[in-house]
């Protein structure tokens, strides 16, 4: 076999151990938040907003499996009497991802129906990096189930796919300084660079309410897909700085030089946080009749 044919098939063989061939949807769901305590479980026209973002993930297509993970034996007790799975997970976690992580063995079983622990070495590995794990926020009563397909479609899609993707929308005028909302700063090749609630790129000598006329921004609907071989590693990953002062754990990969790839979608989804956004979120429930 000469070089070049040898090139060709290594990197066949490293096509089909790297492409993404099942997908689960974790739900990390902290039951004391720091902005809002139990907002997971607070009422929105009749519904407790957790099983609202649930009912919206069980109508993607395909029938995947669906996984909250919690610190709170309640909200575990919820979630199974709704018919779906839990795992309890340490009050210690630091963000939804590393909720998501500390569970990655139990979500790749539940993943590929099969025991983990009788998997040799390089059947561990091989199910690491063919497994996507789709975090979806707990706080996301009206997430479409139409972007978590198309996030699954995407991530699907590539031969050797990055390590996380997420989508972003355009920003509206008036959202841009707004530090409730989350810009991402994109390449020219749909890379996410930074993450940030300040507006980047800062526009020198322009007025800020003119800044939209320069230059394109865009929010981050707060949804990721992780190669389940990126969340194993979650806790090795050392401390970001970054993420500490932005309080966005985004920037723990970013800052770590994992490759960060952005989809574009229309519209976003509302992500509750406050008082006011909860209230948001009832009149929205209300009168779209969700």
């Amino acid at each position: 076999m000469n070089q070049s044919n040898f090139g060709i098939k290594k990197y066949t063989i490293l096509n089909k151990i790297m492409k993404i061939k099942r997908c689960i949807l974790g739900i990390p769901a902290r039951l004391d938040s720091s902005r809002l305590p139990n907002k997971i479980l607070a009422d929105i026209n009749g519904q407790p907003m957790l099983k609202r973002v649930l009912n919206r993930c069980n109508m993607v297509n395909n029938g995947y499996g669906i996984v909250v993970c919690t610190e709170n034996k309640e909200v575990k007790d919820f979630v199974e009497s709704w018919g779906y799975s839990c795992f309890l997970t340490s009050k210690n976690c630091k963000s939804g991802s590393e909720r998501l992580a500390s569970k990655t063995d139990e979500l790749l079983k539940t993943c590929w129906g099969e025991d983990y622990n009788y998997w040799d070495k390089e059947k561990k590995k091989t199910a690491l990096n063919q497994t996507g794990i789709i975090n979806i926020q707990g706080d996301q009563p009206f997430i479409d189930p139409l972007v978590i397909s198309k996030l699954i479609e995407n991530f699907t899609a590539y031969d050797v796919p990055p390590d996380v993707i997420t989508p972003i929308y355009k920003l509206k005028p008036e959202s841009i300084h707004d530090p409730s909302v989350v810009k991402t700063l994109i390449a020219e090749d749909g890379r996410a660079i930074y993450f940030s609630r300040s507006a980047v790129p800062h526009i020198r000598g322009i007025p800020h309410n003119e800044w939209y006329k320069f230059y394109n921004y865009w929010g981050h609907v707060g949804i990721y897909g992780y190669r389940a071989s990126v969340l194993s590693k979650w806790f090795n990953i050392p401390k970001s700085n970054l993420e500490s002062l932005e309080k966005l754990e985004q920037l723990k990969l970013i800052e770590a030089g994992y490759n960060f790839l952005t989809f574009k979608i229309d519209g976003t989804s509302l992500s509750v946080d406050t008082e006011y956004q909860l209230e948001e979120a009832r009149k929205i429930a209300t009168s779209e009749n969700y």
